[in-house]
């Protein structure tokens, strides 16, 4: 990538007045083009100046059949943070009501992702907290055959969780209803992922049938919840929709790693910063499969911790400013659902 540059004021107006006339058109964009779309206080000649200047740092680039300017990767970056530097404290009101979704976070997820493709027509993408960020509220031991087992949990956040269990010898009914009682009374209102848990497992008062027992059912509670419950997908098809020919093969490439939803996680990376919004542009995201593309997004979650993020992915000629207020206030409708069912657990 280029080296950061630092631009003059005029510069920086030039190249977010080009940017935007771009995004808008898809056309290239001409000095006269953009004194007449803008109404910068400046002639085309010096205009044109300016933008052969950008032109020589990186930040623009010409069609060879165009007398107009087009932004380069480190263009769409070096606005995207202009727009970061100038915020405003709070984002735009944004149509997500999270109120009829009862207490249940992955309906209220879920939610999310539709009413962002739906208001930006990008591909929107909401991870969930991490299944040890929360407590039990109850468990059940059902013994669906005599070799078959299977433990659900649900969570004080509304997730459910449902686990098999496969045995060599049928399992004592007794014992599955024991197991039921004995977990409800012990780990009910505990964290996940927690040592106190960990050893209601491994309680020597218990008898070793019992105990080793327990042992087998023991991954329902400690191991991860799946990356397709993890990572909630929206918009493809909104996506797909605007993608002109030309970059078809590139968001074929893009929805290939959707399918592969725990490479993507990985891609995005753990949330961290709930005060700042990011952007991501091309080779920024770590993928071949999204060397084309952009994201943008923001972090959800308790006053000092963040549990998931908001993201919308789309091509890099994105509408930036639009995206970053979408992604904003549906984190802020989102931190504020969570909030509400983690002081009820």
């Amino acid at each position: 990538m280029p080296l950061a540059v630092e631009l003059t004021p005029r510069q920086q107006e030039i190249l977010r007045h080009l940017v935007e006339e771009y995004v808008a058109t898809g056309q290239p964009v001409g000095s006269k083009t953009l004194v007449e779309r803008s109404g910068l206080p400046v002639s085309p000649s010096t205009v044109r100046a300016e933008l052969a200047e950008l032109e020589t740092l990186g930040l623009l680039t010409h069609p060879h059949t165009s007398a107009g300017r087009v932004p380069t990767e480190h263009g769409y970056r070096c606005y995207a943070d202009g727009l970061l530097g100038r915020l405003e404290p709070h984002p735009p009101s944004f149509p997500l009501d999270l109120s009829t979704v009862s207490t249940e976070v992955e309906s209220a997820l879920q939610a999310t992702t539709e009413m962002l493709s739906q208001v930006t027509r990008l591909l929107a993408l909401v991870s969930a907290p991490p299944l040890e960020a929360t407590h039990v509220r109850h468990v059940e031991v059902l013994l669906l055959q005599p070799e078959l087992v299977m433990v659900v949990v649900i969570t004080s956040a509304g997730g459910v969780s449902k686990r098999l269990f496969h045995f060599d010898e049928p399992v004592d009914l007794g014992l599955a209803q024991w197991a039921g009682d004995y977990l409800n009374e012990t780990v009910s209102g505990l964290q996940l992922g927690t040592g106190l848990l960990r050893r209601r497992f491994e309680d020597p008062g218990l008898s070793a049938r019992e105990r080793a027992f327990l042992a087998a059912l023991r991954p329902a509670f400690v191991e991860l919840v799946s990356a397709e419950q993890r990572l909630y997908v929206g918009g493809a098809a909104d996506l797909l929709g605007e993608v002109r020919s030309e970059e078809l093969d590139t968001y074929r490439s893009l929805f290939e790693l959707v399918e592969k939803r725990a490479a993507l996680l990985e891609v995005l990376g753990e949330p961290n910063d709930l005060r700042r919004p990011f952007v991501r542009v091309g080779h920024e995201l770590d993928h071949p499969a999204l060397h084309e593309v952009a994201l943008v997004g923001a972090c959800y979650g308790l006053v000092h911790r963040a549990l998931g993020a908001v993201s919308l992915v789309g091509p890099v000629r994105m509408d930036y400013e639009k995206a970053l207020g979408a992604v904003r206030s549906a984190a802020v409708e989102l931190s504020r659902f969570v909030e509400a069912i983690y002081e009820e657990a």
